[in-house]
């Protein structure tokens, strides 16, 4: 196993699941890193568990460095069992470690395992521990993305364990951004950056500024981010800070994406004539068919675009289920600062569009009603009309991104 070294004496002893493609229904291409650290000091601490059935692979690294028996802490991040999994394992190897936790970390644990026995106490923002000649410092991050979740601050190495913030499900050969660049590209990792918020984080936006802000009113100006998932930021810290910010605050680019399913092709075929109809007012546009999209993936670009255009036929008066469950995940993420039109087909009675435009209205998104629909198969005079639609919705979201 290679040994991989942060700053002097602080080693990644985490794990790559190449293998993954499935979190908990957000799909995941790229794999996966169950990321934890070793910071040897005086008091040899252990920064966060790994997945359980990943928890061989962590015991074998730390103890490449030290005989487990002789770690002083444990800290508990984020007690989502890809991270805490091995916990139960490290609580036996380690008999003479302290957990340092949050209040609702402390109870949440509970629910996992039985920790009568452990060694816990419990921390909140401002508490520090002195390992040796370094100091950390907690910052507890409320539902970013758990109630449990806090930081860790390497004072003196200036490296910020973040938990799940600033990280991406991205398994590589490559432990940090400047080494996945050179090997990569600097577009695929933005990429996974987006994908990674639009699916666990965009309903946290407002907390996010908050409470980078509040990381430095707490002197928290870390020279490395090091997430428990995908690459550390090494070269590119200030960057990843900038861009949490831009999306929490809901940054965007002025494009549609149109994000539809189709039964037998009608509302494809209409789908295609809208694309038409926005790129003649020179709008740019991403396309998601949910036949061949994953709902994780069509979210991302949903995040990454000022309009959505939602597309799905009738099927017993109802939307079509791949687009359901695309609102229902979308519902969940509570979107904000986005304009929604609406078209498909319907046969006998119509339903699908007018669910569409009444879903997103509850959300409180902006929205173009009563939206296009059209009966049975697309004439070429429906095709007309579903272009105008288009060219009519690019310029309404030109003017509604201009608020932004």
């Amino acid at each position: 196993m290679e040994k991989v070294e942060l700053k002097p004496g602080i080693f990644w002893v985490g794990v790559v699941d190449w293998s993954i493609r499935d979190f908990h229904g957000y799909i995941t291409p790229r794999g996966s890193t169950y990321n934890s650290y070793l910071i040897m000091d005086d008091d040899i601490t252990l920064i966060d568990g790994v997945k359980l059935n990943h928890a061989d692979t962590q015991i074998k690294r730390v103890s490449r460095y030290v005989d487990m028996t002789k770690i002083k802490n444990i800290i508990v991040n984020h007690i989502e069992p890809d991270h805490s999994g091995s916990l139960g394992h490290l609580a036996k190897l380690c008999p003479n470690a302290t957990f340092y936790i949050t209040d609702k970390g402390k109870k949440g644990l509970a629910r996992f395992f039985d920790i009568e026995g452990w060694d816990m106490k419990v921390v909140k923002t401002g508490d520090t521990l002195k390992i040796g000649k370094r100091t950390l410092a907690f910052v507890e991050t409320p539902m970013i993305h758990w109630p449990d979740s806090m930081m860790t601050f390497a004072k003196e190495d200036k490296v910020l364990f973040s938990q799940d913030g600033f990280g991406q499900h991205l398994a590589s050969a490559q432990r940090f951004d400047d080494e996945f660049t050179q090997c990569s590209s600097w577009a695929e990792l933005e990429d996974a950056v987006w994908d990674y918020y639009a699916n666990i984080l965009m309903p946290f936006g407002t907390l996010i500024k908050r409470k980078i802000d509040e990381l430095g009113t707490l002197g928290v100006a870390p020279e490395m981010i090091a997430p428990v998932h995908g690459i550390i930021w090494r070269k590119e810290p200030e960057w990843v800070l900038n861009k949490y910010m831009e999306m929490a605050q809901g940054k965007t680019d002025e494009r549609v994406v149109v994000i539809y399913d189709t039964m037998w092709y009608s509302t494809e075929k209409i789908a295609h004539a809208v694309v038409e109809g926005l790129r003649e007012e020179k709008m740019d546009v991403r396309v998601m068919s949910l036949k061949a999209n994953p709902t994780s993936v069509a979210m991302k670009e949903f995040w990454r675009a000022r309009g959505c255009l939602l597309g799905s036929p009738t099927l017993n008066n109802h939307l079509l289920p791949s687009v359901g469950k695309f609102l229902t995940s979308l519902k969940g993420l509570r979107p904000k600062n986005r304009i929604i039109g609406a078209f498909g087909s319907y046969g006998w009675a119509g339903g699908a569009v007018k669910q569409l435009i009444e879903a997103c209205d509850a959300m409180g998104l902006e929205t173009v009603d009563p939206g296009y629909q059209f009966n049975y198969r697309a004439s070429s005079v429906d095709e007309e009309e579903a272009f105008k639609y288009g060219r009519s919705f690019a310029l309404k979201v030109r003017e509604y991104h201009k608020q932004f």
